[in-house]
């Protein structure tokens, strides 16, 4: 079995296997022509059931074969201009490349005995992407699994940079909107069912400084701690931006940490034509970015950012057998002193890859596209008269809600618009996402495909339309 290390004796095997999958996958991306096969879990579990992993095909085309009856024929493919749903983007080719190359080389960015130019890599682009943010001079970061692990991470550093004598007393302050992540941060850390406090949202689903004002004041009042406030820069289901200078003044003022969640949002550091709309992000202790949102990378790409480096000791620990304390007096870069993970992947290679062949501009453009989209779609849906648009887009999100003519309730409105979402899924024809917007259920297009039209949006109205229109008439049915 030591024919399958790949080393120097086994370099053509590497090359030979590589290419096959390759040519499978490209394959398959230029046949797809729906988003998803429209697959249920009882067809498909059958399949991958039947497998015995004890029995090896010992053969990899013979594995190619199967692994295309149970997953590549019916994954769920992004890169389908009618994929609408959730914050899944289609990747850029350079970034694939680099996602090969991180895989066979297997660099760990633990410590600089793993990686050593990899150790770099990620700094480099921590120093790139904190300067276009504005964070200054002492500003530093460590790449991350994603968004949550990045909140997850900036509010521990905001634990401990709190003066308290309890955790009970601590409070963090985030929008109705904002990522779960956030409350389940707050439980990891220790802080207790209450320490979250909710605040609420204007029109366009952007937290209300003036409520934000009255709760820090009530907080101050009664005894307890301002831990952080969470502005967030694309709110997951409205792309809607946070007041970003009014919640910066705030923080200054009751002498509470910052933290911007801009995994969304982060695009906007490379837009050409929409960077404004993150202005105070600047102003931050910490923001979270995925650049496998909207840089066009695969998952996983993240990073979480500080403005004071020093605040990221509160992640070190030190172990003999990997990064002991005397490294840091030989300046030897440890980037495990920094980050939640000890193995970890060199994933900052696949944005190194994009930047050096497409250049920041080349991903700005892209996403500034799908901005772009997003208002032409909201334009389609406040003209259309079988749909209720929720707000005008910041970012590239549409929620919207069927409403038929000729029903008045509520919840049968609900029941439409649940059953018009499955049952486009299992056509198969498109795929969108919803959620709920006070308490009724909604439709949401998620758009980061630049490859979408405006003509795609239109029809997949029209799909959604005519699904429930077959609903409620099958209802008025069973009704009589």
């Amino acid at each position: 079995m030591r024919s399958h290390l790949l080393n120097d004796t086994t370099a053509e095997q590497y090359r030979r296997s590589v290419t096959e999958g390759i040519e499978r996958v490209a394959a398959k991306l230029a046949a797809t022509e729906r988003p998803f096969t429209g697959v249920t879990v009882d067809a498909l579990s059958p399949a991958i059931d039947a497998i015995d992993l004890d029995k090896p095909l010992l053969d990899t085309a013979a594995v190619l074969d199967e692994l295309e009856d149970v997953y590549l024929r019916d994954a769920i493919y992004f890169h389908h201009p009618r994929y609408l749903a959730h914050l899944n983007c289609p990747v850029v080719i350079p970034a694939v490349l680099g996602e090969a190359i991180l895989s066979a080389v297997n660099s760990s960015l633990d410590t600089w005995d793993q990686s050593a130019g990899g150790t770099l890599i990620e700094r480099k682009l921590i120093d790139w992407t904190t300067a276009r943010i504005g964070l200054g001079e002492n500003a530093d970061g460590v790449f991350t699994s994603g968004g949550t692990q990045s909140n997850l991470q900036a509010l521990l550093l905001a634990r401990e940079e709190a003066k308290t004598d309890s955790f009970a007393k601590l409070r963090i302050f985030a929008s109705e909107v904002s990522h779960f992540s956030v409350k389940k941060s707050a439980k990891l850390l220790g802080l207790g069912q209450d320490s979250v406090v909710s605040i609420p949202v204007d029109h366009d689903k952007r937290m209300q400084t003036v409520a934000l004002a009255r709760e820090l004041e009530r907080c101050r009042r009664d005894g307890l701690v301002p831990m952080a406030v969470v502005a967030t820069a694309g709110t997951t289901d409205f792309g809607s931006i946070d007041p970003l200078p009014e919640i910066a003044e705030l923080c200054e003022q009751f002498g509470t940490w910052m933290h911007v969640d801009a995994a969304y949002g982060c695009g906007l550091l490379a837009s050409v034509k929409y960077r404004g709309r993150i202005d105070g992000i600047e102003r931050a202790d910490s923001v979270t970015v995925d650049y496998h949102k909207s840089f066009f990378q695969p998952v996983s790409s993240s990073a979480v950012l500080v403005r004071d480096a020093s605040t990221l000791r509160h992640a070190t620990y030190h172990a003999e057998y990997l990064n002991p304390k005397r490294m840091v007096t030989e300046r030897i870069p440890n980037q495990v002193d920094k980050s939640l993970q000890t193995t970890r992947r060199f994933d900052a290679l696949k944005l190194w890859m994009t930047l050096r062949v497409m250049g920041a501009d080349g991903i700005g453009q892209l996403f500034d596209e799908v901005c772009d989209l997003a208002v032409e779609g909201w334009r389609l849906l406040a003209a259309d008269p079988r749909y209720d648009v929720v707000v005008e887009p910041t970012l590239s999100t549409l929620v919207f809600r069927y409403i038929p003519a000729a029903v008045t309730d509520p919840a049968e409105i609900d029941r439409a618009n649940l059953y018009a979402r499955k049952a486009l899924f299992a056509s198969g024809d498109a795929v969108v996402a919803g959620t709920k917007v006070q308490g009724r259920h909604y439709l949401k297009f998620t758009l980061l495909n630049p490859e979408t039209t405006a003509e795609d949006i239109a029809a997949v109205l029209d799909l959604i339309a005519g699904h429930a229109e077959q609903y409620l008439g099958e209802s008025l049915d069973r009704a009589s």
